[in-house]
């Protein structure tokens, strides 16, 4: 999460554990001048450098606020609906439109084009 735009960078679908997280930080690795605000979860120790790594409640709360959102607005997301795909590429392509249309210059032009075939 870019916490000055307030937008995801970066997400990889997995368990919660250190080799899915290690798949995120090989996408952001190349981010030279970035810090990591985290939680204290053992899987973030081991794999962030720690001169960039900050063990920090307060720091996570943009992203944790991101994920209730994404959770409460992809309500397909949640373990009791049975008429959707769980396909992790699915799931993917669902991640990639909801954050599309959640970043307002992207939004726009979705919104042009669809109100287009009213007129």
């Amino acid at each position: 999460m870019d916490r000055s735009r307030g937008r995801t960078i970066a997400w990889v679908i997995g368990d919660r554990d250190a080799s899915t997280f290690r798949r995120l930080y090989k996408k952001l690795e190349q981010l030279k001048d970035c810090v990591f605000y985290t939680d204290d979860w053992e899987a973030f120790k081991k794999v962030l450098p720690p001169e960039r790594h900050i063990i920090e409640k307060r720091g996570t709360v943009t992203i944790e606020r991101d994920n209730c959102n994404t959770r409460h607005h992809l309500g397909r997301m949640t373990p009791r609906r049975k008429v959707v795909s769980k396909k992790k590429e699915m799931v993917h392509a669902l991640m990639k439109l909801w954050h599309g249309l959640t970043d307002p210059e992207i939004f726009a032009q979705y919104q042009q084009r669809f109100l287009s075939i009213f007129r």
